[in-house]
């Protein structure tokens, strides 16, 4: 029988990650292969330069063009201060002599006998790029960034706001489908990383916010406090650049909906440990997960890999295999694979695809598309 491609959520406790750290504009490596790094180390550091600004000086001196160099007090290149005065005339009363400041500080970029116009440069700006995870360079590219390797703990959420954080990890309900509740969040949780509950409603979200919260991880969350807490509607591009004060990742889906116990349990075991997390989603192409990376200790990883299980690489979904739906009216319930139908079936768009016999827990058994749900690896 042909397989169905089937994407999955990622919740292992022991897994290799290799990840790219890479400037958006060349420039120095300053870390070297096999350096052990951690979250906060500077991998990689190049200038971004500064906005470009345009002066009318022969408006402003109302002289030609093709004269401006005759006016000029700086040339191009030189470096200039905010204030500092760039070109003036030179009238017979000295009183109506007028003069061009510059807006910024930066340097002088062109100028123009054509079209008169100054272009003067803000000065760079330097752009670090940190390694974001605890680990050891792998590889260095040269001028552009490195390759971090890390052993870890991942678990893989369904949709997330925000940037890279890190912090150490806070555990905010004693199960997984307890209601996350304002009173969960307590002072001493500032510039944490924030798990647990069914559910986060906005009076929770404002709190994560005010207490200064790094993450708050939870199992569902109201499409409406998403939208109030970014101030628009989110869109389907990329995620991960909202500044809203804390990363939020939603690890099942919207509405009240518990956190899987396997997820739960994992984050449980590294409570207090220190976590990286990612907000950063894109369910079309280029599939990119919200992610809590999990560093191991020495200790964890030899005994993570002494009770690993020997993994085979899979075809597609498989009965028995636990799956989340992505799409709605079921969007985010997970259930078991109970039956594969090997023949295409029509379905209310009139399509002919390969669907999947699911059970969720305490429902009916429901059949759909395969390409709408995505199995929970392990």
């Amino acid at each position: 029988m042909a397989h169905s491609y089937t994407p999955g959520l990622t919740v292992t406790d022991r897994t290799t990650l290799w990840k790219k750290r890479l400037l958006p504009l060349p420039g120095v490596v300053l870390v070297e292969r096999g350096q052990t790094v951690d979250s906060t180390t500077v991998v990689a550091r190049t200038e971004l330069p500064g906005k470009v600004h345009v002066l009318n000086v022969v408006n402003q001196l109302s002289i030609l063009p093709a004269d401006i160099h005759d006016f000029m007090l700086k040339k191009e290149g030189d470096e200039i201060d905010r204030g500092d005065i760039i070109a003036e005339d030179n009238p017979f009363i000295v009183w109506l002599k007028t003069q061009v400041e510059s807006p910024i500080s930066g340097s002088i970029e062109t100028i123009s006998s054509v079209t008169g116009q100054v272009l003067v440069r803000e000065k760079p700006v330097s752009l670090d790029v940190v390694a974001y995870l605890d680990g050891v360079i792998k590889e260095v590219i040269v001028e552009q960034g490195v390759v971090i390797e890390s052993t870890c703990s991942l678990v893989q959420g369904i949709f997330g706001v925000g940037g890279e954080v890190w912090g150490p990890l806070v555990q905010a309900t004693e199960t997984s489908d307890e209601i996350l509740r304002p009173t969960h969040i307590t002072a001493n949780m500032c510039g944490t990383v924030v798990f647990g509950g069914a559910y986060a409603g906005w009076d929770v979200l404002q709190k994560a916010k005010d207490r200064g919260l790094r993450g708050l991880v939870v199992g569902g969350i109201d499409a409406q406090d998403l939208n109030t807490l970014l101030g628009y509607d989110i869109g389907v591009a990329i995620t991960g650049t909202e500044k809203i004060g804390f990363t939020l990742i939603v690890t099942e889906g919207f509405g009240v909906i518990p956190m899987a116990q396997k997820t739960f349990n994992l984050l449980s075991q590294h409570v207090g440990h220190k976590v990286s997390i990612s907000g950063a989603t894109q369910i079309r192409a280029g599939v990119i997960r919200p992610e809590i990376i999990i560093p191991l200790r020495q200790g964890e990883e030899q005994a993570s890999l002494a009770n690993e299980e020997s993994t085979k690489s899979r075809d597609g979904i498989e009965i028995g295999d636990q799956i989340r739906v992505i799409r709605e009216p079921y969007f985010g319930q997970i259930g078991k694979v109970i039956s594969l139908p090997a023949d295409l079936q029509t379905i209310q768009t009139e399509s002919h695809v390969r669907v999947v016999e699911i059970e969720f827990q305490n429902t009916a058994r429901i059949t759909i598309p395969r390409a709408n749900v995505e199995i929970l690896e392990e």
